[in-house]
């Protein structure tokens, strides 16, 4: 449907009443309209009950009716809905004129008149109908819509020229406020926060791309709803802009958009923190598998190996005594590697460094270990709960662990700080980059473990610049 004509319309009727000059429907004819003719008002009920009409061309009838008393006689019948009527009168009774016009008629046409003075006339009559009936359409709309719809200046003041009632309801402001003033208007309604945006909007619209936003509004008793605003721009007089819109008060569906996002959000976080879950459970399984096989190939084998050579050693000493200093030498040095061996795997599960002298010395300690060069910057003030060391450490561990196997970097720095998010861990490397959370380089599972204290934990690492891994870690609430 092209724009100019948004409403589709059946053809307009027209009806002749009485006995008028049998040429004037033939010249209707032929200028595209469909006329029909009663001679007796008596009869025209009838006729705007069968079909409605736009225009009713009116003259005295076969009755003996003159005109103003059929005018009269039509203006009275509902049926005649928004029609313009048209009288054809006599010119020499000047008085005719006033009369119809006096009896309801909307024009008239004096006789004698030519075909192009009544083609005129009827369409003439034909557009005031249509124009009276969308008025009368508009007003119905207007009461029956379930928002304000306005008209505003869009010019320095801003004051309306029009607003329905509906306003009061969304807005808490009788109409009344925003008529013929221009400390009222739509403008002053809207948030603060969402003025500049709403202003930039409208601007940028066109009458041919009509503008839609949703922006908040303050109503007179302070609260603040949600609002949806449909309109456009149009031209007026001496050049000036106009505002034509209609607003709707949007607060429970935005209110019930946020409940979804919020469940949504709520749903994902939960889905995620089970897999979070599920993957630390993992871990921890794989762990402690791999701490079995190394007690099994490693201090186990030794301490039964140890047994087996005290057994040996008691049947040989039963026999001869004299050679058991070589064996306590021996059993001493064996016995040192094999608490070597429990350190190094205790380490691996909880440093006792941690432990006893705090996350500073456990981080010193670890980077000491580092094949790569590596600084430590210690910010910290006081020791953190051990849930946050030990997370702290591991993510140290972890990225300084990355930082050897797969940077090629020829210097890294650890910084430690106490921020108001909590504590913050950062592990910076000058090697190729191209680090992520995926794959096996192990921050997948760091980011798991630092999730479940509520941290977060992020991975800068540009190509051919180098490796930024940042873990913030809450303090406040962990145990």
């Amino acid at each position: 449907m092209a724009r100019g004509e948004p409403v589709r319309r059946r053809q307009a009727g027209v009806l002749v009443v009485g006995a008028a000059e049998p040429e004037i429907q033939s010249w209707l004819r032929a200028a595209g309209h469909l006329p029909r003719a009663v001679r007796r008002v008596s009869a025209a009920g009838a006729a705007l009950e069968a079909e409605p009409v736009d225009l009713v061309i009116v003259d005295r009838d076969s009755s003996g009716k003159d005109a103003p008393e059929v005018c009269s006689a039509l203006r009275e019948d509902p049926r005649l809905g928004d029609a313009w009527m048209l009288a054809i009168t006599v010119a020499a009774k000047g008085r005719m004129a006033d009369s119809v016009l006096n009896a309801g008629a909307d024009d008239y046409l004096h006789r004698p008149f030519t075909r192009a003075e009544l083609i005129a006339r009827t369409r003439a009559g034909l557009r005031a109908a249509q124009e009276r009936s969308n008025d009368r359409m508009l007003r119905t709309l207007m009461e029956n819509v379930p928002g304000a719809i306005y008209r505003s200046a869009w010019h320095a003041d801003h004051q309306l020229e029009m607003i329905t009632d509906e306003i009061e309801r969304i807005s808490g402001y009788p109409p009344h406020n925003f008529l013929a003033s221009t400390k009222r208007t739509i403008l002053t309604l809207i948030h603060p926060e969402d003025l500049t945006a709403v202003i930039d909007a409208i601007s940028h619209s066109t009458p041919e791309e009509p503008f839609e936003l949703e922006y908040r509004i303050v109503r007179a008793d302070g609260e603040v709803r949600w609002v949806l605003d449909r309109g456009q721009l149009v031209a007026g007089p001496g050049n000036r802009l106009w505002l034509d819109g209609a607003m709707f008060d949007i607060t429970e569906r935005k209110g019930a958009e946020e409940a979804a996002l919020r469940h949504e959000v709520e749903a994902a976080r939960t889905a995620e923190l089970r897999a979070s879950r599920a993957r630390i459970i993992d871990a921890a399984d794989k762990a402690r598998r791999k701490i079995e096989r190394d007690l099994h190939d490693g201090a186990q084998q030794r301490m039964v190996s140890l047994v087996l050579d005290v057994q040996v050693a008691k049947r040989r000493f039963a026999k001869d005594p004299t050679d058991i200093v070589p064996f306590f030498e021996k059993l001493g040095k064996d016995l040192q590697e094999a608490s070597a061996e429990l350190r190094e795997l205790a380490r691996g599960i909880h440093p006792a460094v941690l432990t006893e002298r705090g996350l500073t010395a456990a981080v010193g300690a670890v980077a000491a270990r580092c094949v790569v060069p590596v600084e430590v910057v210690d910010e910290l003030e006081a020791r953190v709960p051990p849930a946050v060391e030990a997370t702290a450490y591991f993510t140290v561990a972890e990225a300084l662990t990355n930082v050897a196997k797969y940077a090629e970097a020829t210097h890294a720095v650890v910084t430690l700080t106490h921020t108001a998010e909590g504590l913050v861990v950062e592990v910076r490397d000058d090697g190729i980059g191209g680090a992520s959370t995926g794959g096996g380089s192990g921050l997948s599972g760091l980011a798991d473990r630092v999730g479940a204290l509520d941290g977060t934990l992020s991975v800068d690492s540009p190509v051919g610049v180098g490796t930024l891994v940042r873990a913030v870690l809450p303090v406040n609430g962990v145990g």
